[in-house]
C-alpha cells in the first residue's frame, strides 16, 4: 500500500490559528457554556474557514468572519439540542470559591448559560470581545437595532437574577442606629 504525503497547510492559515485560536476558544466557551462544546465549535469554525481560506484571508477582518461562523454554529447547536443547553453534570458545575470575585464570576457564567444563544452571543461579543454594536451586527448578520434589543433584554435578565429587587432583600435591623443605616 502506497502512503500519501501529509497534506500541507497554508502558512497564513497556520499563523492565523496560532494567533487567534485561544481568543476564539474563550469566546466559544462563553457562548456555548462548556469547554467540550466550545472545542467542537472552534474546530468546526476553523474547518469551514480553511475550506475558503483564499477568500477569507483577503478580507479586512478574517477573525470577524470566523466569529460569525462560531456564533452561527452555536445557535445551530442549541437549536438542534431543543433550544436548551444540556444540563451540566455535578462534576461540570461551577464550584464556589473562597474569593468573592470568583464566586460572582461563576454566578455570571451560570446565568449566562441560561440565556438564549443569540442573546448570549451578543453579550459575549459586546462585553468580552469588545466589539461595537455595528461589528456585532455584521458578525451575526442581524441589524444594529436587533443587537441593541438583544443586549438590553439579556442585561435585564442578568440584573434580575444577579441583583434581586429591593423587596426580596432582608428587612433592615431596627436595632441599628440611624448613623449606621446612612453609612451602609
Amino acid at each position: 500500500m502506497k502512503r500519501r504525503p501529509p497534506p500541507t497547510v497554508e502558512p497564513g492559515f497556520a499563523e492565523f490559528v496560532a494567533a487567534r485560536s485561544a481568543a476564539l476558544f474563550r469566546t466559544a466557551v462563553l457562548i456555548a457554556g462548556d469547554r467540550h462544546t466550545a472545542e467542537d465549535l472552534v474546530q468546526s469554525a476553523l474547518e469551514r474557514t480553511y475550506r475558503h481560506w483564499g477568500r477569507v484571508s483577503a478580507m479586512d477582518a478574517p477573525e470577524a468572519y470566523v466569529r460569525r461562523i462560531l456564533a452561527n454554529l452555536a445557535v445551530d447547536h442549541f437549536r438542534a439540542a431543543g433550544r436548551r443547553p444540556l444540563e451540566l453534570l455535578d462534576h461540570d458545575a461551577a464550584v464556589p470559591d473562597v474569593y468573592p470575585d470568583l464566586d460572582e464570576h461563576d454566578a455570571v457564567i451560570r446565568v449566562l448559560r441560561e440565556l438564549p444563544p443569540r442573546m448570549r452571543a451578543v453579550l459575549v461579543l459586546r462585553y468580552f470581545d469588545d466589539l461595537t454594536e455595528v461589528q456585532i451586527a455584521e458578525v451575526l448578520g442581524i441589524t444594529v437595532g436587533t443587537v441593541k434589543s438583544q443586549a438590553s433584554r439579556a442585561l435585564a435578565k442578568l440584573r434580575e437574577v444577579m441583583d434581586p429587587p429591593d423587596h426580596a432583600r432582608a428587612p433592615e435591623d431596627p436595632a441599628r442606629s440611624a448613623k449606621e443605616q446612612r453609612t451602609a
